[in-house]
């Protein structure tokens, strides 16, 4: 096994845990029997069975470090701890990076050792009760408020690697979401809710897809059922009606993967008013696509995709995992989704949707994109596209997209 490419003494590296390892054994033994949630007085009893003192760290130091111990992320749980961080990640050469609006950052922390990273993802996955080393060397779960995957060597070439997605804490509003977007947003995905259209969000890694959805279903109707599925439980919706439903990875043995297309199934006989997968990566995509045609309106997803161009691609790819071939993919997409809404994560940070687009297809049932608005070029939208977002949208939304386009216009001359 690779032994990676740390430096034998960085100037911020992590040093060997201080706490007695008896210590240690007898919190984390009892974290298991309580599925890793320790309160204060849970954590000093375990102290207390070890037979050994907390030392000279200060009490509450040490058992705050107990507690990112066992039940957190160890020495990485202060960096995502951090206002605003959205990403904590470990690369081969052990150098711990952040990421938020500000972009890409080293934290000037370091491991001191490939073995430290590989104890602590190891460590991490026994938490979730997953496996991790030679035989099994990736892994992607869920620990408190965030979602981490690892690797390990070889299949990591220059050391393990650790990434750690910060789940979104705080239920922001749909107004503080588009905060930084032009004025018409709001009026039009409001209206995409009120109206009950079925619409994917789409856009890159990191662009604000899984935030942005979350917002719009919080203006859901109060008496609407939302069932949600998702790989891991990331959509924490503000509605007084929400079910959540997650999936699960094979056991040691290989059994008792539950996969999202299982899910589906599921949620269909669940009376949901509102079906919503967190995001659109397999065969589930079939059973999604025959929902919304079988009369399930208001259903919503994300969708990655580098471009609103390239949507009609990624669902053929999708389609054809679940046996569709292209014309089945395009002529149920078409007829399935209202709307796809593209986010993007601008220079400054700042992510915003920048596009919207309908689904058609052509004379020879090909799968398109016709952009009713796009925020990438300087173009009005032409009579059919303001025809179409009258027609889905009504005329409040319309006007406020034609405005919007017109003001540009005369700004720029």
């Amino acid at each position: 096994m690779s032994p990676g490419r740390h430096s034998p003494s960085p100037p911020h590296s992590a040093r060997p845990n201080p706490l007695d390892t008896r210590i240690l054994e007898s919190v984390r033994d009892r974290a298991l029997a309580s599925g890793g949630e320790l309160d204060t007085i849970s954590l000093a009893s375990a102290v207390h069975d070890s037979g050994t003192a907390l030392g000279a760290r200060g009490a509450t130091e040490s058992l705050k470090a107990l507690q990112d111990e066992v039940a957190g992320l160890s020495v990485l749980e202060r960096f995502a701890q951090r206002p605003g961080i959205t990403d904590v990640l470990v690369d081969g050469q052990g150098q711990v990076w952040t990421d938020s609006s500000r972009g890409l950052e080293l934290t000037g922390f370091r491991f001191a050792s490939p073995e430290q990273v590989r104890s602590l993802a190891v460590h991490l996955a026994a938490m979730a009760g997953r496996r991790l080393d030679a035989a099994s060397p990736f892994m992607d779960m869920s620990v408190k408020n965030y979602r981490v995957h690892a690797v390990l060597p070889p299949i990591a070439t220059e050391g393990p690697l650790i990434s750690i997605r910060v789940k979104t804490r705080q239920l922001l509003d749909l107004d503080t979401v588009l905060a930084q977007a032009p004025g018409f947003w709001p009026t039009v995905l409001r209206e995409i809710m009120g109206r009950q259209l079925n619409f994917l969000v789409t856009g890159g890694t990191g662009s604000g897809k899984t935030t942005l959805l979350q917002a719009m279903l919080a203006q859901a109707s109060d008496k609407q059922r939302l069932v949600i599925i998702e790989d891991s439980h990331e959509l924490v919706v503000d509605h007084r009606h929400v079910v959540s439903l997650q999936t699960r990875s094979a056991n040691v043995e290989s059994a008792g993967q539950i996969e999202l297309r299982d899910l589906v199934v599921q949620a269909l006989r669940m009376r949901p008013d509102r079906l919503v997968v967190g995001e659109c990566r397999g065969a589930e995509i079939r059973d999604f696509l025959a929902a919304m045609n079988t009369g399930h309106q208001g259903a919503a997803g994300t969708l990655h995709a580098n471009h609103p161009e390239s949507v009609p691609a990624r669902l053929a790819a999708l389609g054809g995992l679940a046996g569709w071939g292209l014309q089945a993919t395009s002529l149920q997409a078409a007829s399935a989704l209202d709307l796809i809404i593209h986010m993007r994560r601008q220079p400054s940070g700042a992510r915003s949707p920048v596009a919207l687009g309908s689904l058609s297809t052509d004379s020879n049932d090909r799968l398109g994109v016709r952009m009713l608005v796009d925020m990438g070029t300087r173009n009005r939208p032409d009579a059919r596209s303001l025809e179409l977002l009258r027609e889905k949208l009504g005329d409040e939304a319309s006007a406020e997209v034609a405005r919007w386009h017109a003001g540009r216009a005369g700004r720029e001359q």
